[in-house]
């Protein structure tokens, strides 16, 4: 599987390291949190047939994070984005 590394091009992704639902950059705000919220972030994961937004981590290159949309049932990559700027459009600055 080819990943198009939005800063370095197209990657095969042996140089990447699959860290699941893309739902991880959404954190809850540790100062208005509740147990139920860090529980829901921490365990509960969707698992779609299809489309879905993961986090990748190049691991064997710049070390950038990345937002993937990828059909797990074809393993098609429809778009890359570094996670940084997801963080940012979301209102995260950390």
């Amino acid at each position: 599987m080819i990943i198009n590394h939005p800063l370095l091009g197209p990657r095969d992704s042996a140089e990447f390291v699959y860290l699941g639902d893309a739902s991880l950059i959404d954190r809850p705000d540790p100062e208005t949190a509740t147990p139920e919220d860090w529980h829901a972030y921490a365990y509960l994961r969707d698992n779609v047939a299809g489309d879905m937004r993961e986090l990748w981590f190049h691991e064997g290159g710049d070390r950038s994070w990345l937002v993937v949309t990828r059909n797990t049932l074809t393993h098609e990559v429809s778009k890359v984005e570094m996670a940084c700027d997801v963080a940012r459009a979301q209102g995260r600055s950390k």
